[in-house]
């Protein structure tokens, strides 16, 4: 059954994931200095893929993986990966990524009404509903500060395209975390969805990456023609921030919900910030501590157990 409350380790499983995924705008940002997007994000789910498959077969999972099991792997993994990595490549070639981040947190609210049409034990309630909504203000105010002062709002068409792609990408998340509770039922481990849907992925962003950025670049990337930082920053985001993560969300994703675990979209820009501050000496504004105080405000009530207390 799903938890609608969550325990505090499936809290501290969802701060670790919005650690390991704050943490791939750094690897993304070094890595896309040399490496197109597409081909990074190829890159990327491939080589998690390639690391996750020798525990799948150390581990021995009896399972009988059929034809419907690696229909449902292929949809999670357009869904999950291909689509909204796709769409946010090409969405932030117009507009910036600060306004990206800010539609990417309306996950969140898709995934509310997209459970509550699908999950029947996942109805939204109003209280989640204000949650969501003042946790979209906390991330608007720390990211929308940067946005002050500059044309990524013009109302052109290209503009306006990126913006709709963003929300789509936004929406297909929300879609994955839905279709994702379907392996529950199917009764398999968390880590064959997710070398599941990432083999998959690979399958279908591998001819995307080689027919837009071309043969070369895949290939000075096998070869080892990268700067060791670049490789470096690689192989951490497939291992660390795909590998790894993923486990934990298909893990969540069976015990809290879909959700629940969307939350993680909330924490993420507030981990990044954290993870600046320590390893790169940026430093907290007024406006980004405000912003988080409005994030946690909005995780405590969709979590809703402070709130019911007080009501009492």
């Amino acid at each position: 059954m799903i938890r609608k409350t969550m325990n505090p380790l499936d809290w501290g499983l969802l701060i670790l994931l919005s650690i390991v995924w704050g943490g791939s705008f750094f690897f993304v940002q070094i890595g896309v200095q040399a490496v197109p997007p597409l081909t990074l994000v190829a890159l990327r789910v491939s080589i998690a893929a390639v690391a996750l498959w020798p525990l799948v077969l150390i581990r021995r999972f009896h399972v009988e993986l059929t034809w419907q099991i690696w229909v449902a792997f292929l949809v999670m993994g357009v869904l999950n990966n291909v689509i909204p990595f796709t769409l946010f490549s090409f969405a932030q070639r117009e507009i910036a990524s600060a306004l990206a981040a800010i539609l990417n947190a309306t996950t969140p609210l898709f995934t509310i009404l997209v459970a509550s049409i699908f999950l029947a034990d996942e109805r939204a309630t109003w209280l989640k509903i204000i949650g969501v909504a003042i946790g979209f203000v906390g991330i608007a105010i720390m990211i929308g500060a940067d946005l002050v002062g500059t044309d990524v709002l013009a109302k052109s068409t290209a503009a306006l395209l990126a913006q709709f792609a963003c929300l789509a990408a936004a929406f297909s998340y929300a879609l994955s975390g839905a279709w994702g509770r379907r392996f529950q039922r199917y009764g398999i481990h968390p880590m064959l969805p997710a070398v599941g849907q990432l083999t998959c992925s690979s399958l279908v962003l591998w001819p995307i990456a080689l027919f837009y950025d071309g043969f070369g670049h895949a290939l000075g990337a096998f070869t080892g023609m990268l700067a060791p930082a670049p490789l470096y920053a690689i192989l951490a985001l497939a291992l660390v921030s795909t590998s790894f993560a993923y486990v934990i969300f298909f893990r969540l994703l069976a015990t809290v919900g879909a959700t629940n675990l969307l939350l993680v979209t909330f924490l993420v820009p507030v981990t990044a910030s954290i993870l600046g501050i320590v390893f790169l000496g940026e430093q907290l504004t007024l406006t980004d501590l405000l912003g988080i105080l409005l994030i946690g405000l909005g995780l405590s009530a969709i979590d809703g157990r402070l709130w019911r207390k007080a009501a009492k």
